[in-house]
């Protein structure tokens, strides 16, 4: 009878850890660790570079005309005259009033009516809808100088031009791009829930408004303040209708103290500088309240359909 001596298992190599150990998982994570500092870095630096022209923007409103163009971000000597002033120089009121009945009116029109030509692409099965649709995409490659004399023939015919008709009316009819927009998000919506309401009694029209639309939340968030950031910022259109003071909107109004404060005379910064800082200060306001409805909004839109 023979004794085997039992030997002891090899140990394992260094370096040889088992996949589930410890020390695998903490390697594995260092690289993302490392990769995610890296781009927080990253986009700090360009958080700061495209932050920087606002803020200095800011600082620049609150120094003296001699001060301006400063290198100091907090000014050497502070004041409230260029606020006081501005608004003594200029109707700012009614140039932001007038801007914001334009904005209001042209970004509900045109939110709307896109809504409602995006439900009979993504709904209603037609012959001809895909060419009809590919037919719509395609004049969103039509520069906007394309339409811009038709179209202030057409308002002009109609005795409009130098009115605020013209800055909103044309956004009764649908885009061509929240068509686009709306329709891919709607194609994402559940049919069968359409279906059922259609069963239970409800119109068409009932079923678009009480539940097509409320679903479509994010996507018509992304429209409105798609819309009025353009609406707001619109100076080629106010330069074309509005003929005048009393009609400007903000950009038409930037554009004449320019002409007053800066061209033919004296440059007058700190004027100019202040009131694009109060033009500017809604629209940052509007981005901030509706950034998470603004991304939601695209990756269903671009995901779906």
């Amino acid at each position: 009878m023979t004794l085997s001596a039992t030997r002891p298992p090899a140990a394992a190599p260094l370096g040889d850890e088992p996949q589930g150990s410890p020390v695998r998982v903490r390697e594995r994570r260092r690289p993302h660790r490392v990769s995610r500092v890296i781009i927080g870095i990253a986009l700090a630096i360009f958080a700061v570079i495209f932050a920087y022209p606002f803020v200095w923007l800011i600082s620049a409103s609150f120094k003296p005309r001699g001060q301006v163009f400063d290198n100091r971000l907090i000014p050497e000597t502070f004041t409230w005259d260029n606020y006081i002033r501005v608004w003594q120089e200029a109707p700012l009121a009614l140039w932001l009033l007038n801007t914001l009945i334009v904005t209001v009116l042209a970004a509900v029109a045109v939110t709307i009516s896109s809504a409602m030509v995006a439900w009979g692409f993504a709904y209603f099965s037609f012959r001809g809808r895909n060419a009809l649709f590919g037919l719509v995409l395609a004049t969103m490659m039509l520069p906007g100088a394309v339409t811009m004399i038709p179209t202030f023939l057409i308002w002009n015919s109609l005795g409009l031009v130098g009115t605020l008709v013209p800055m909103w009316g044309q956004n009764l009819f649908a885009s061509a791009f929240y068509v686009f927009l709306l329709r891919q998000f709607m194609l994402g919506l559940p049919r069968d829930l359409f279906d059922a309401a259609r069963v239970d009694g409800a119109t068409q029209w009932g079923v678009f408004w009480r539940i097509a639309l409320p679903l479509s939340k994010p996507a018509l968030a992304v429209t409105l303040v798609f819309e009025v950031q353009a609406v707001w910022t619109d100076l080629m259109r106010a330069l074309i209708y509005l003929r005048d003071a009393s009609t400007f909107t903000i950009p038409r109004g930037l554009k004449s103290l320019v002409d007053a404060f800066g061209f033919g005379g004296e440059w007058h910064w700190e004027i100019i500088v202040t009131a694009s800082v109060i033009a500017t200060i809604p629209m940052i306001v509007i981005f901030f309240l509706g950034q998470r409805q603004i991304i939601q909004g695209i990756s269903a839109g671009g995901l779906k359909g």
